[in-house]
């Protein structure tokens, strides 16, 4: 079992850059990927962005490219989801995620399916 828990959410000004982050503990050794989600109210878990925990290869939503940067530090068991140039648009629930070993034949990031273990989510509420 690997525990997430999520951290850096908040009340942010238009425009500001909040940083995530995302400490993984329990059977870390397992995780092959972890990945950003985000959910609004009223509107389906989407993708943000997932990094491969020992290469370090990042992918995006093409949408959060160039304005969201995912990375990690493994000798914390830490991700981290630097956002910049919030909106409103970008008030949700931010969820992180780890991808096992076992589940990594896909090789694909980008859906809920894909992920095993699931932090509880940290709110992020941007104002105008």
């Amino acid at each position: 079992q690997v525990h997430l828990v999520e951290s850096g959410g908040g009340l942010v000004q238009a425009g500001g850059s909040p940083r995530l982050s995302c400490a993984a503990s329990g059977r870390t050794f397992s995780i092959y990927a972890m990945g950003w989600f985000r959910q609004a109210p009223g509107k389906e878990r989407e993708f943000v962005a997932a990094i491969i925990w020992s290469g370090g290869s990042t992918y995006y939503a093409d949408s959060k490219r160039g304005r969201f940067t995912i990375s990690r530090d493994n000798a914390k068991n830490t991700v981290y989801l630097q956002m910049n140039s919030l909106t409103p648009e970008d008030t949700a629930v931010y969820y992180c995620a780890a991808q096992d070993l076992r589940d990594s034949y896909s090789g694909s990031y980008y859906h809920t399916q894909e992920y095993a273990y699931w932090g509880q989510g940290t709110q992020v509420t941007v104002s105008s």
